[in-house]
């Protein structure tokens, strides 16, 4: 009898242990799924730190991120050749995905941080589609040394005085389609029309130093002296800052134009809820606080509190950023192509 109790106490403590070794391997080769992002690359180290890390503890998730330009990255989508999950684009470039059928319906339950938006965050480009996790401005710099007199207007472009020390944007970039509207509207009209805004493009042309395509050839004909005045988004302020320290960024009369960066699930993912949760995660005011104080971006959540020396050169506060003009997205996706043909006959 007392080997039998020997025996099985043998057999069941052999038993306990091969369960503890199972249940322990289990555990310890829980696989985190892979979720891919779809992003500029922009201020990574920091987006790393306040984003990707803390999220992939929380939910046992390895990040991998594809890096690119909104067009490069927008194109691999549409051509299915990555295995992206999310997608961060501009407003302008995110609604040709949704009007190309490329991105998921976003479900709001999982998404509730949404409501602490700016309401021109909340779903600019529709309820069912991503939500703006950042802010940016196009305003006007000038270089304080050289320019002594007031600039107050988007038409101040057209002063004879800048003649030659003008940089301008190209038509094929974000900001292209805000000159439109600056362009149209001081030729008199306010609804963005295409005779009316060349016709006032022909008259600046003679003097436009370059139509810069990239913000860091902007900032060096500035640090160079070439130009002495330019529409610039808010987020490159600081680097021309840096290099002519006289610049001041000036929110013309009539108003800023929003740039709003979006977040959106791609069609077919296969990690949708989860990457419904992560866009819910860099729209908590713990994330937006976090990269705004670092000026990785400005917030778009509106609980977020910044003191006077963290605001300056952000797109912060209801008062600002309620007040950015919105271009209709849509038209321009519709006139565009012909705005590039006729760009490239009439002002090249």
């Amino acid at each position: 009898m007392k080997k039998l109790a020997l025996l099985l106490t043998v057999v069941l403590t052999f038993g306990t242990l091969l369960a503890a070794c199972g249940s322990g391997k289990e555990e310890g080769s829980s696989k985190p799924t892979e979720l891919v992002i779809s992003t500029w690359g922009f201020a990574e180290d920091a987006m790393r730190k306040n984003v990707y890390e803390p999220f992939e503890k929380e939910y046992n998730v390895k990040i991998v991120t594809e890096i690119g330009n909104n067009t490069d990255r927008l194109n691999k989508v549409r051509q299915g050749s990555s295995k992206v999950d999310l997608i961060y684009l501009s407003d302008y470039y995110a609604l040709q995905g949704i009007e190309e059928g490329l991105f998921e319906k976003i479900d709001h339950k999982n998404i509730p941080n949404i409501e602490n938006l700016y309401e021109i965050a909340k779903a600019p480009l529709g309820k069912e589609y991503g939500p703006a996790h950042t802010v940016a401005q196009l305003g006007l710099v000038v270089n304080g040394d050289q320019v002594k007199t007031p600039v107050e207007s988007w038409s101040d472009l057209w002063k004879a005085e800048f003649k030659n020390k003008l940089a301008l944007p190209n038509i094929t970039i974000t900001t292209g389609p805000m000159l439109m509207d600056i362009a149209a509207k001081h030729a008199g009209n306010q609804e963005m029309n295409t005779d009316a805004a060349f016709k006032a493009l022909k008259e600046i042309n003679p003097g436009v130093v370059k139509y810069y395509s990239k913000s860091a050839d902007l900032v060096n004909m500035f640090a160079q002296g070439e130009v002495v005045v330019a529409p610039m988004q808010d987020t490159f302020y600081g680097s021309v800052s840096e290099a002519v320290p006289s610049a001041k960024y000036i929110t013309p009369k009539e108003g800023a134009y929003a740039l709003l960066n979006t977040v959106n699930v791609v069609k077919g993912s296969k990690n949708k809820e989860l990457a419904e949760k992560f866009i819910n995660w860099h729209l908590s005011q713990q994330v937006q606080q976090a990269n705004a104080e670092q000026r990785v971006d400005s917030p778009t959540n509106k609980l977020v509190k910044l003191t006077d020396e963290q605001a300056k050169g952000m797109t912060y506060g209801a008062e600002v950023v309620e007040k950015l003009k919105l271009l209709d997205l849509r038209k321009v996706n519709q006139e565009m192509s012909g705005w590039i043909d006729r760009w490239n006959r009439e002002m090249e």
